[in-house]
């Protein structure tokens, strides 16, 4: 058996050598599933020890992880590779707010997500409505005090005879709850903390970020257009979460259906991008070229030439103001998921604790902010 010598990459402090479990986390920020991703830094590894590399510096290392992902996988994963690295490079926090009906798989989304981009902070809408329950009393603000799908029962606002109840209970907890993600995005922005907000309570046109220069702001819809693999997913959720008994969801499915038609004639109106949910590996890598399209997209308006192999002039920027995608968002022509990528995360992951990452100084994915 032939052994390998260390490769060290040799621009950070301490030469720390090079690990196959970080790369393999920056490579999932192309939406590769994370086998793939994990085989691919292998083949990096591969090279590097073919070629008698012993040192090499973070920039020459991405340089062969996009030629080895072209090679492996194809050019439009290394061309995302290649983009996230320079968006990595832009100093200000990236807020991904993830809307949809009940049921739509927007939560298993996000924390899969954050996983994949390295963000550590994810929250759900849910979470701001019952802090704001414990503020407010049912008098006060009865639309807090029920679910998305049912605050018909406790809307205030006078009705129209056309009017949809279900929509107008809906709407008076969007109304409310988006107090709250105001305030949750606000103060990422000051902290300069990457954020992934999710929940029903992500309506377009409800919550206006556009002032909110300082962080790049990527709103997507998820929706699930078939209506039994919707129904599924309201099953399997009801009998995997203690307390959330999948009758309540079915008993309310046309209430939850008719908030997804909503929440898509909106989404059209305010051109915020839908995607579809059909397979969780398709969605997120669709989701994550969507994210990463929209932050470079940001990125080029700032420099005459938006060269993804090339960095920022004048090297980090904190807080540089400029056009940011904002919510209601600017409606991005995500590439289509590659359909035929539906490999599931291994269970043996590698271990990559205590390990630093060849690819920054702190985080596999994101620039020490």
């Amino acid at each position: 058996m032939t052994q390998h010598h260390h490769i060290a990459i040799s621009d950070q402090e301490h030469q720390l050598p090079y690990s196959k479990g970080l790369m393999a986390a920056a490579i999932m920020a192309t939406g590769l599933a994370p086998a793939r991703a994990f085989r691919v830094a292998e083949r990096v590894e591969e090279h590097l020890h073919g070629g008698g590399v012993t040192t090499i510096t973070r920039a020459e290392l991405r340089r062969v992880a996009a030629e080895v992902l072209e090679a492996e996988v194809g050019e439009r994963y290394a061309a995302s590779f290649r983009k996230w690295q320079v968006v990595n490079e832009l100093e200000r926090p990236l807020v991904i707010l993830i809307g949809g009906a009940t049921g739509v798989g927007k939560s298993t989304i996000a924390t899969q997500l954050a996983a994949r981009l390295g963000i550590t902070r994810v929250i759900p809408t849910d979470a701001i409505r019952e802090v704001m329950r414990a503020m407010f009393s049912p008098d006060l603000m009865p639309a807090l005090h029920t679910s998305s799908f049912d605050a018909e029962e406790l809307a205030r606002t006078p009705m129209p005879r056309q009017a949809d109840p279900v929509i107008i209970g809906y709407r008076e907890q969007v109304a409310a709850v988006g107090v709250g993600v105001r305030a949750l995005v606000e103060r990422a922005v000051t902290e300069g903390t990457d954020l992934v907000l999710e929940g029903a309570h992500i309506a377009p046109g409800y919550v206006d970020l556009g002032d909110l220069t300082e962080a790049v702001v990527v709103p997507l819809l998820v929706t699930v257009d078939d209506e039994e693999l919707h129904r599924s997913h309201l099953v399997a959720r009801g009998h995997e979460a203690r307390g959330r008994p999948p009758e309540r969801y079915l008993a309310h499915f046309s209430n939850i259906r008719r908030i997804q038609r909503y929440l898509k004639g909106l989404a059209e109106e305010h051109r915020m991008p839908i995607v579809p949910s059909y397979n969780l590996d398709a969605t997120l890598a669709e989701v994550i070229e969507l994210v990463v399209g929209q932050a470079f997209a940001v990125l080029g308006g700032e420099r005459s030439d938006p060269d993804p192999a090339r960095p920022p002039a004048g090297g980090r920027r904190r807080f540089a103001r400029s056009p940011m995608v904002r919510l209601p968002g600017r409606r991005a022509s995500a590439p289509t998921a590659d359909p035929s990528d539906t490999s599931t995360p291994e269970t043996d992951t590698p271990d990559t604790t205590g390990a630093e990452s060849p690819l920054g100084a702190e985080s596999p994915l994101r620039s020490n902010r």
